[in-house]
């Protein structure tokens, strides 16, 4: 009854009981799997002006890691550094962390994690979503991050090929996408 006078007084439309049932998807959103294309999607590199599409650039075999967003305490002080830190990371072929920022922001912190590029990943900007939302990956991370984001994933690619997906089920936490899960696994 409550709900039904705050509509009245603030002038909502109520929707009947049975219409809500068609409001809500009962299914769980689809994203990128296995055998999927790499979307043909420009990203930043460093600057505005400096492109990279790995659909294009990542050929053989290639990981690619996405974080929500680049500075935050679980990307920088765990996910990545996971990385970083891996014995096999070499195995994984060309390496890229893509994140709903801008050049500049993915630039200063690639230079804080790894300071003299030894790594050998590339820190790659998607500031409009278009490779995010290319791959389905999305999500409203407005309460946390004021907009919104990528999921937290890790994508092992093979000849411009998704050939295994680790998708974060939370969308941000740190179980399925951490380099000892992801490098175990051979592709």
């Amino acid at each position: 009854m409550f709900a039904f006078r705050r509509a009245i007084a603030t002038g909502q439309r109520l929707v009947p009981r049975a219409q809500c049932a068609s409001l809500f998807h009962s299914s769980a959103r689809a994203f990128v799997k296995v055998g999927d294309a790499i979307p043909d999607v420009e990203l930043m590199e460093g600057s505005p002006g400096n492109k990279a599409n790995l659909s294009k650039i990542l050929k053989g075999k290639g990981l690619i890691i996405g974080v929500p967003a680049a500075f935050s305490p679980s990307c920088s002080e765990s996910h990545i550094p996971s990385y970083l830190k891996a014995s096999k990371l070499r195995d994984a072929g060309d390496v890229f962390v893509v994140a709903v920022n801008d050049p500049f922001v993915m630039k200063a912190w690639a230079a804080q994690l790894d300071p003299r590029g030894q790594s050998g990943i590339r820190f790659l900007a998607d500031p409009s979503l278009g490779f995010t939302d290319a791959l389905e990956l999305s999500f409203d991370g407005s309460k946390i991050f004021g907009g919104p984001r990528g999921k937290r994933y890790a994508l092992c690619v093979r000849d411009g090929k998704v050939v295994r997906a680790f998708v974060e089920p939370d969308n941000t936490g740190l179980k399925e996408s951490v380099a000892g899960e992801v490098l175990e696994h051979d592709w």
